[in-house]
């Protein structure tokens, strides 16, 4: 089961002094783990949380590609990034075109790979034969069909999801960056894929995302692992962190995302409310066949599994099993033999047979033995090679061309001139 990370509730702007605790101990932590063919349940993707921050309709983010409105939504402004990204291929692109709901899905995937819930050693066809890679059914967000992407082609499309102005120039890394960028005209300043990066990474080197945006005993990313915080208050405050940095971070615009924390702070995110257990029992319910459908699929996985495991053992005994002649083929070799020793005399060598890999070809067979050896040699690696026969070979006479050919004196003792 997933463990959930509880987090004591802290007063309205309070402050802590020493460095407070976060939900995971280190990025390496932060994954989803679990074993293949296992599926991926509502709480460990936090399904509410991504359902609350896709179905938010505040039409208050810039549009980032030209398009026919100036402000969009938070799932307009994610899903343009991802399908006008260089490395979304064209398959994908028409799928998000033609279903809606796919690119709503494969969005909320991308999320969870843009601030590092899934690692690029997930994948989501079953069909996969990598050994370094897992495969997930993800029920909840696999409803479409072509949801076929695994985590690293996921990665290079968010990789390469930038602004016009990011291709040549690196885009920035940190979030001062980002503000600096703003304040000097910049509008958005980054990519809405960039910004997650940016504070995905920075949220784990360091507190002052913790001290700046909250009251320091959470960070960025407790908002996307198991704890027991309202889902519907961590999404409005995922919404109104990124509203800070790609609209306001000064403070010049009110925040539609705040409340009353944030109008004494601009840079305070909204107060959470804490779960009891019985209500933090009622967020991220897996439906009945979501859970069966994530046992066909790992079934199913197992099946291939199966199969390709016996392939490759049939396959490896294939290589190292030496292929042998059939006792006919035997019996033909053996009469060829004795009729070609008749024709060429008894001094033939036998033809020897090398054993190979593959199957013998048996057309091979009927062809004569000189043909068949220019072939063998031609194609040993998948073909049984035989030496060709040696016909018996008599000496060369001693033929002298003259008497005094090969002499060097002539008869009576005298250098000859040749």
């Amino acid at each position: 089961m997933t463990e959930v990370i509880h987090i004591e509730p802290a007063g309205l702007g309070s402050r802590l002094e020493a460095i407070p605790p976060v939900g995971y101990l280190t990025r390496k932590a932060l994954p989803i783990k679990r074993n293949d063919a296992e599926p991926l349940t509502r709480e460990d993707i936090q399904y509410d949380l991504l359902y609350h921050i896709f179905n938010d309709n505040t039409q208050v983010f810039t549009n980032q590609v030209p398009g026919k409105y100036d402000k969009v939504t938070f799932r307009q402004l994610y899903v343009n990034a991802l399908y006008h990204s260089s490395k979304c291929s064209k398959v994908l692109k028409d799928k998000m075109l033609d279903t809606p709901e796919f690119a709503v899905e494969f969005a909320k995937i991308a999320l969870l790979t843009n601030v590092g819930r899934i690692n690029t050693t997930m994948a989501f066809f079953p069909e996969m034969k990598t050994a370094l890679r897992t495969y997930h059914p993800v029920p909840s967000l696999q409803k479409t069909d072509g949801n076929a992407q695994d985590a690293p082609r996921i990665k290079n499309c968010l990789k390469s999801a930038l602004l016009a102005s990011e291709v040549k120039k690196a885009p920035p890394s940190n979030p001062p960056e980002i503000i600096a960028r703003y304040c000097s005209g910049m509008r958005p300043p980054t990519s809405v894929v960039n910004l997650i990066f940016v504070l995905s990474t920075h949220a784990a080197l360091s507190q002052t995302m913790s001290r700046t945006h909250f009251d320091g005993n959470i960070n960025f990313l407790d908002l996307f692992i198991p704890t027991n915080l309202s889902s519907p208050d961590r999404a409005r405050a995922f919404l109104f962190i990124m509203f800070y940095y790609l609209e306001a971070p000064t403070g010049a615009l009110k925040n539609p995302f705040g409340d009353e924390l944030s109008e004494q702070d601009p840079a305070k995110a909204p107060r959470m409310h804490v779960l009891s257990p019985s209500e933090a029992r009622r967020e991220n319910v897996d439906l009945p066949e979501e859970l069966e459908w994530g046992h066909k699929m790992s079934a199913q996985r197992n099946i291939f599994l199966q199969k390709l495991v016996s392939t490759d053992t049939r396959t490896r005994k294939q290589r190292l099993t030496p292929t042998s002649f059939p006792e006919h083929l035997n019996q033909d070799r053996l009469r060829e033999g004795r009729a070609m020793e008749t024709r060429h005399g008894s001094t033939m060598m036998a033809r020897s047979c090398i054993t190979c890999r593959e199957a013998l070809n048996q057309s091979v067979l009927r062809l004569g033995p000189y043909r068949r050896w220019m072939m063998t040699r031609a194609s040993w690696s998948n073909q049984f090679m035989t030496s060709p026969p040696r016909l018996p070979q008599s000496h060369r006479p001693f033929l002298l061309l003259r008497p005094s050919h090969g002499r060097r004196t002539d008869f009576i003792g005298n250098w000859r001139k040749f």
